[in-house]
């Protein structure tokens, strides 16, 4: 496994194209780390590339749904063709859809549960097989702090980010005696492109840049092979957390 850091690592970056996942790869491509960039808009992933430099010997976007085990298995084997065994994987995608649990439609759940929960149960299989082979690796899963206080209307991602917990703690389990580590990061608001564009979220409630979570996210893949930095909440310091309903 290519661990120390004067050698270049292999990382998945599921939910690619924007947000925490395009600032996670610019930040692993300054690093010199050879990145495959995972989303399920083919333009949004060009696009993404384009802004990154557009390297391929560093760069490789795949257009992939993970809630499809057909697409996850076709994003790893790109992935080794390219650039060989997988050192990190950062399961990143989601989606939201919300509204009273007695409204919410078994699609909108499914896409919500699918993107978030079965997309990191899909690749983190993958992953471990990967870096099994290989002799471990690191595998960070974005929660939110929905998984501790949800919100009002958020039953399926609320669901989701608390599986994405459970299943971070069961396969961090699971990982110790193959040296995988799996680690948790719960972001709390993060001004991503969709908050930009939207006055109600970015005026009514304090917001951190994405920045501040890519800062978080290396100091938990960075901590040393036989540390694994298991769950943190990172947050703006205003925004309600404790007594949040």
């Amino acid at each position: 496994m290519a661990s120390e850091r004067n050698q270049s690592r292999t990382v998945i970056i599921t939910g690619g194209g924007s947000g925490i996942g395009l600032g996670l790869c610019r930040r692993f491509l300054e690093l010199g780390d050879r990145i495959v960039l995972c989303g399920r808009s083919e333009d949004r992933l060009q696009s993404a590339v384009a802004s990154l430099g557009g390297d391929a010997e560093k760069l490789h976007a795949v257009s992939a749904d993970v809630s499809s085990e057909p697409d996850v298995q076709r994003l790893f084997a790109a992935a080794a063709s390219c650039f060989g065994p997988v050192d990190i994987l950062i399961n990143n995608a989601g989606n939201f859809d919300g509204g009273p649990v007695e409204e919410l439609s078994l699609d909108a759940w499914n896409n919500v549960v699918g993107a978030c929960l079965t997309g990191a149960f899909l690749c983190s299989k993958a992953a471990f097989r990967s870096m099994k082979e290989s002799g471990g690796g690191r595998i960070l899963n974005i929660g939110s702090i929905s998984a501790q206080r949800p919100r009002m209307h958020s039953a399926a991602y609320t669901a989701a980010k608390f599986g994405v917990q459970g299943l971070t703690h069961a396969t961090a389990l699971e990982g110790r005696e193959l040296g995988i580590c799996v680690s948790c990061l719960h972001p709390g608001n993060v001004l991503v492109e969709r908050r930009e564009n939207t006055a109600l979220d970015s005026d009514s409630e304090p917001m951190m840049p994405v920045e501040s979570i890519v800062q978080a996210a290396m100091a938990m893949l960075q901590m040393p092979l036989d540390v694994n930095f298991l769950d943190a909440i990172v947050l703006p310091r205003d925004q309600l957390y404790v007594g949040r309903g």
